[in-house]
């Protein structure tokens, strides 16, 4: 099932008082989650389809995140996530909310990045 990124506002929210920032006046669409110390931990972006997929139409929501390199491998080999767009491709991922993920998983590698970002 899709994951609408207003759940994952709300659950970081809840679980990290963080609001998403909006920070690019030219792409309203684009949020960035931060901690307390301004450091970013997610990003929740709209793409074309074919930025991770060649085959791919349309747009999709992304979420870039922080990921151990035990998790990248996992998601990445399970085809859930790919190297990050537009972050560094060695430490981020870029998961598309299009249903290939449980929001369940999705909690879980924010809680991961928001460890992980010092």
């Amino acid at each position: 099932m899709k994951i609408d990124r207003e759940e994952i506002f709300r659950y970081v929210k809840e679980k990290y008082n963080t609001s998403p920032d909006y920070p690019w006046e030219r792409d309203v669409l684009s949020a960035v989650l931060r901690k307390s110390n301004k450091k970013w931990y997610g990003l929740v972006m709209n793409v074309r389809r074919s930025v991770i997929d060649e085959k791919g139409e349309g747009n999709v929501d992304i979420l870039n995140v922080k990921a151990s390199p035990l998790v990248r491998e996992i998601l990445i080999g399970e085809g859930k996530a790919i190297p990050a767009y537009h972050m560094n491709k060695r430490l981020w991922i870029s998961i598309p909310l299009d249903g290939g993920i449980s929001f369940a998983e999705i909690c879980g590698v924010i809680d991961e990045s928001y460890e992980l970002v010092k």
